[in-house]
């Protein structure tokens, strides 16, 4: 099994730190030489949608940050990350990239005030083997309203009909409105074409 599969084979917030704990000094020249394309969809989706002067923004998941290079070198700043990883976290440290980071899980509470961010995004996250589909209640608490959510999402025969029936809730009962959705890719072409994705940008209403 690929450092991928056993990551998303983790059963436990537990499971899934110490995995990519081990992971981390290898994570992104692993997933690069697969072809990995999300950071740079979910980039260019803030990007279209959030506007540069747009701040606080939160990284939820953020990994070593491959998703806020490019948006530092579009001027973007004002990032704060979260990733349950300790050993990710430090990576993105050392790129200079976050005002903050901070260690914790999605799925449960977060250390943040409501409303505190203008726009929130989570890549690669909210997906089964890793944050629950209910981690986006905490999303969208922490988001002010008005404010962007953009999430990527797995339209592939990996995915669990929780998530999606989720994501359907959460506009049905006004969480927030989608305004964009890109076509299904593939997240991963050369290291895991089996895994497709859709990244969603949605406005946040309560």
């Amino acid at each position: 099994m690929t450092r991928l599969g056993q990551a998303y084979d983790a059963a436990t917030p537990e499971a899934a730190k110490e995995k990519y704990n081990a992971w981390a000094d290898s994570y992104e020249t692993e997933l690069m030489a697969g072809g990995y394309r999300l950071p740079w969809i979910m980039a260019a989706a803030v990007a279209a949608h959030v506007p540069r002067d747009a701040k606080p923004l939160l990284d939820a998941g953020c990994g070593g940050g491959l998703q806020v290079e490019p948006l530092h070198l579009l001027g973007y700043r004002g990032f704060t990350g979260l990733d349950l990883s300790p050993g990710m976290l430090d990576v993105a440290r050392g790129k200079g990239l976050y005002d903050e980071l901070i260690e914790a899980a999605l799925g449960g509470p977060l250390p943040f005030a409501e409303g505190r961010f203008a726009a929130t995004m989570t890549a690669g996250t909210i997906t089964p083997g890793h944050a629950p589909p209910e981690a986006f209640d905490e999303l969208v608490r922490v988001t002010r309203r008005g404010g962007i959510l953009i999430y990527s999402m797995r339209h592939d025969a990996g995915q669990e009909p929780a998530y999606l029936d989720a994501i359907a809730r959460y506009e049905a009962e006004g969480a927030w409105r989608e305004i964009y959705r890109t076509p299904v890719f593939h997240t991963i072409p050369v290291g895991a074409p089996e895994v497709m994705n859709a990244v969603h940008v949605c406005e946040v209403l309560v």
